[in-house]
This record gives structure tokens, sequence and C-alpha cells, in this order.
């Protein structure tokens, strides 16, 4: 009986250190979020550059935790917020520039995204922001200060195993080429997405060249159905702009492409294309059923035209509860809706990495 009992009890301590092997292993799977990209991913950087292009100040942030204004383009959490908290990580994601964060901090996730800019580093020029190249270099930088942190080794192992993130490409349309004679002079919108798409490629390779290997290459949203747009259609209901809405379909379309011809050509890498456009089109066309009420217009201020420093604390217009819309300001999502996007991304194209 003692026997039984001592085989017993040893084959319960084994059970057990599987389990917590195992459990480590999961969480090891995505060790750290690193993340390149736009407003829809920046959660500060901007705050130290000199642009225009910020929103370190309320009412964004209001519903972040402790009401700060922390420069994310929202009311709350970001998409990239919500993506590391799903995959076990912390519940936010710091902004490289941030002096309040350091290795650290940044050792488990870290964005080096900035608002207003593109693939196009013409469309970085526009509100002087940090062009795509320099997002590489702060990674680079990234890359340095890990390997004194945790040694060269274990270093390079996370970078390996992090989730490299992209998530660009609006503005190059919206704030470059229907905004200002240079690139549509230079390019119809066909070769200007095959343009676009070239970048988007050399920029995976690049990156890949520097250890990254499980890589979310994110497509861009129904961008005529941002408010700021649909009021170009004031005459005629406030309909989509339906002509960005197809251009962004045609765009998610080389990027699908590309994220097929790289998964063929680089060995080792887990490339993924993450397409917010359905999910949010159909948020947009049928917003009660995800406990919307407001999907044409915009919580902040007057909610048609509003966003960085025409979204102010002092607007009257603004609404009370943001949930109940589905953009913050006029080309922003609400917290919640970003919610709801990630959770779809992270449930339908994400969870191959975990």
């Amino acid at each position: 009986m003692a026997k039984l009992r001592s085989t017993t009890s040893w084959l319960v301590i084994l059970f057990v250190q599987v389990l917590i092997l195992s459990t480590r292993n999961a969480h090891a799977k995505i060790p750290a979020i690193i993340v390149f990209g736009d407003s829809s991913v920046d959660a500060g950087n901007n705050n130290y550059i000199p642009t225009v292009a910020r929103s370190n100040f309320q009412p964004y942030g209001r519903d972040f935790a402790g009401g700060r204004a922390t420069g994310r383009f929202s009311n709350g959490r970001i998409a990239s917020d919500f993506i590391s908290e799903a995959l076990g990580l912390k519940p936010t994601i710091p902004a490289y520039l941030d002096p309040a964060y350091n290795i650290s901090d940044f050792a488990v996730g870290v964005t080096f995204a900035s608002a207003g800019t593109g693939y196009d580093n013409a469309t970085s020029d526009v509100l002087a922001v940090i062009p795509l190249w320099k997002e590489v270099e702060y990674y680079k930088d990234y890359r340095n200060k890990m390997r004194s942190y945790l040694g060269e080794t274990q270093a390079n192992q996370v970078i390996t195993e992090a989730l490299h993130m992209i998530s660009i490409g609006t503005n190059d349309f919206l704030e470059n080429y229907y905004a200002f004679p240079g690139r549509s002079s230079q390019y119809t919108i066909s070769q200007y997405q095959d343009f676009l798409a070239g970048i988007a490629e050399n920029f995976v390779k690049e990156i890949y060249g520097l250890g990254a290997r499980k890589i979310s290459l994110g497509g861009l949203p129904p961008m005529g159905c941002m408010p700021l747009e649909r009021n170009r259609n004031m005459m005629i209901g406030r309909n989509c702009v339906e002509r960005y809405n197809v251009v962004a379909v045609e765009f998610n379309g080389r990027l699908s492409s590309v994220v097929g011809k790289l998964s063929s050509e680089l060995p080792g890498i887990k490339l993924v294309f993450s397409n917010p456009y359905d999910i949010l089109m159909h948020i947009i066309n049928r917003p009660s059923q995800y406990g919307f009420e407001v999907a044409g217009m915009a919580c902040c201020a007057t909610g048609m035209f509003e966003m960085g420093y025409a979204c102010n604390r002092d607007s009257l217009f603004t609404c009370t509860n943001a949930d109940k819309y589905v953009f913050w300001d006029s080309f922003h999502p609400t917290q919640r809706t970003n919610q709801i996007i990630s959770d779809y991304v992270v449930k339908n194209v994400l969870n191959k990495f975990m």
C-alpha cells in the first residue's frame, strides 16, 4: 500500500511539472510583440517629435486606465494593446520613444509606429512624422539594447519568436495620393498600389533579415466609410466613398499576394495577412449587432471632420458614452471597436501563432 501511495504521489508530481512546463511553453510561443505602423498602432511616439499629428490631450484617452491621454488616437486602448493581452502578455504596448519606459518594458512589447506615416516616404513628409525606414532604425537600436539586457542568445531567441505586427497604408492614399498632386501626377492609382506593395514586400524582407520570423502584415480598413470621408458625400446622404473602399480591397489583394510570395521564398518565415476590412465593414453595416448605435458619425466633437487638435476637451458636442459609437474621431475607431476587431484577428489569423 505504501508503495502504491508513493507511486501515485510521484505521478501527481510528474503531471503537475508537465502541466507547468506546457503552460510556460504556451506563453513562450509569443514572448513579445513588436509593432510597426501608423496611428492605428501608435501608442505615443509622436509626442516626442515636432509634429501636429498628436493626441496627447483630452478627450483622447478618457477611457484609458487613469483617464490618461497617452498619444493613442482613441478614447482608450488600441488594437495592438488588445492583441498583446489576448496573447497572454501585458494589456498595453508602450511607445519606444516614451522615456517613462525602458528595455525591461520593451522586452515584452514595443511599438515604433508613428501617426500619419505610410509606406511611402512622401506620406510621412506631409505631417513631419516618423518614416517607415526610421522605424526600422529604431528596431535595430532596440535589438542592440535587447542583447545588452538579455544576452545575445536569449535576445535573438525572443526576437525570432516575437510577433512582428505591421499596420500601415491608409495615410498613403487619404493623406497623400488623393490629397496632393505629387504622387497622383506620377502614378495611376493601380501603379501606386503596386509601388506601395513593393515597399511592403521589401520591408518584410528587411525585418526578416534582422531576425523576424513571425510576422503579421495588416491590410487596409474600408477607408471610404470613415466619417471624414463620408462627409465628402454629404449631398447624397453621407454614404461611404465607394472608390476608396474599392482601392482598399484592391490593395489588400496585393498585400495578400505578397504574403503568399514571401511565404514560399523565405525559409522559416511564418507570415500571415491580417485583414480588418471585412469585420469593420460588417460592424459599420450592422452596428446594432455589436451593441453600437452610431456608425456614420464619430463620438468626438461634431463627429464629422474632427481629429487631432480639432478633437478637444472644450467641444460641447462630444458624446458621453463612446461605447455606442464605432468611431472615436473622424478617422479612428473607438476602444470598443478596436477590441472587437482585435478579437476577430486573434481568433481567425493570429491563432496560427498560439
